[in-house]
């Protein structure tokens, strides 16, 4: 009732002010540098989304969304300059797409009430909202992605004395899963090989000869931008089968495979959104924002791997923000108020049918005490022919009795650290 009550009053709240402020949804890309490849979608799907509802709905609850955009580079401190210069906006909601970032805005988000989605990325323990009040990771994070590429391959058979390799960038980003894999290493008995590459990716002979000469069962990998498709096609030289071969859903887009052409057929990669263009969705894309002429980029990346995962995200922050207005019986919220929203976040089939997404994610609930949702993980694979990824398993549930102790721990040494006292406001 108080929803239904909340809704009503942004109705009349909207008929009786006709003139509003925009709804400012700032977004951190990245066009530029070694990591544009992967960027320049994710904006693209982010501000077209915005613009669908702009041109076909007029808004968000009436009120126009504007999309500021501020280039990063994928560099920390750029990064954090974007922030502090566009935070003064009325920024409802900040997706840096950087784990780098992330963790510099943690503190500060936090003091400037302004919440923080870090889809997919980031510090995983902020899944735990009662120590990190506006950093949210939902609907998956890095220690669910690492528990599912497990849970696949114990799904294809006995894990036991296998030896599997982590490919990763050497960074706070590649470093995330490791813990994780060293837990479910113990409980599975296999043995778990690590390979660091530097940034940007470019060189990694030593990498892949390490890897011949040991052979490991599996290879999985934390890559970004052009790491990825260095390290797919350092496979194919060494003809590891791409089979064994699975990246996480950062190192599973149409950028990462096609340089490799056919020897890149039958990879996987992890993800937790659905592939393809197959959505009501995207009609309304290309009737209202393509052919109209109002595209982010030029219209060439709609339905891509990180152009649907940017579109996921400007789906996510749209609902909260509807979910926030719900909540306070206003259409002009506040970044305040939009924190709740995100907190009360109620994502279900019914609710993504209506947006033309049926089946394109899990339903999940949002609350303070799990900022992170369900952690459900599907896997993908590439089909080289057909120039396609494929679902090929259902989200599935991850290990949480592993990694919600590490959750536990990781957030309470922040806590402590930064005397912080976990609460549910």
């Amino acid at each position: 009732m108080k929803m239904k009550l909340g809704t009503m009053a942004v109705a009349g709240l909207m008929a009786a002010s006709p003139v509003m402020a925009d709804l400012v949804f700032p977004s951190l890309s990245y066009r530029t540098g070694p990591y544009a490849a992967g960027g320049i979608p994710f904006a693209d799907g982010y501000a077209d989304y915005f613009t669908l509802l702009n041109e076909r709905d007029g808004g968000i609850g009436g009120v126009a969304a504007r999309v500021l955009e501020c280039e990063t580079g994928y560099n920390t401190e750029k990064g954090v300059e974007c922030y502090e210069s566009t935070k003064g906006e009325g920024s409802l909601v900040y997706q840096p797409l950087s784990t780098g970032i992330t963790y510099q805005l943690i503190p500060k988000t936090t003091a400037d009430n302004i919440p923080m989605h870090t889809m997919g990325y980031g510090r995983t323990s902020a899944a735990n909202g009662e120590v990190f009040s506006h950093t949210f990771n939902y609907p998956a994070n890095y220690w669910n992605g690492a528990s599912g590429a497990i849970n696949y391959l114990m799904s294809q058979g006995d894990i036991s004395g296998k030896k599997i390799a982590l490919v990763y960038h050497n960074s706070a980003y590649g470093k995330e899963p490791i813990r994780t894999l060293e837990e479910l290493s113990e409980k599975h008995g296999f043995e778990l090989m690590l390979v660091a590459v530097d940034h940007p990716g470019q060189e990694q002979k030593s990498q892949w000869l390490q890897i011949r000469r040991e052979r490991p069962d599996n290879v999985i990998m934390y890559g970004w931008g052009v790491m990825n498709q260095v390290a797919i096609q350092e496979a194919a030289n060494i003809r590891y089968p791409m089979e064994n071969f699975i990246g996480i859903w950062w190192s599973g887009s149409e950028n990462d495979v096609l340089p490799a052409g056919d020897a890149a057929n039958g990879y996987k990669a992890l993800t937790f959104h659905g592939v393809g263009s197959d959505f009501p969705v995207f009609d309304d894309i290309q009737k209202y924002v393509v052919d109209a002429g109002k595209a982010a980029g030029a219209g060439d990346q709609v339905g891509t791997v990180l152009y649907n995962r940017g579109l996921y995200a400007a789906m996510l922050a749209a609902e909260a923000a509807k979910t926030a207005q719900g909540i306070h019986g206003v259409a002009e919220i506040t970044p305040a108020m939009m924190r709740d929203g995100m907190e009360a976040l109620e994502i279900t089939e019914a609710k993504m049918t209506d947006l033309g997404l049926p089946g394109f994610g899990p339903s999940f609930n949002v609350s303070c005490g799990n900022h992170g949702g369900p952690g459900l993980i599907g896997m993908t694979q590439w089909d080289a022919s057909a120039g396609t990824w494929s679902l090929i398993s259902e989200f599935a549930a991850t290990d949480m009795d592993v990694i919600q102790p590490l959750i536990d721990a990781d957030s309470g040494s922040y806590a402590s650290e930064n005397g912080i006292e976990a609460s549910c406001n």
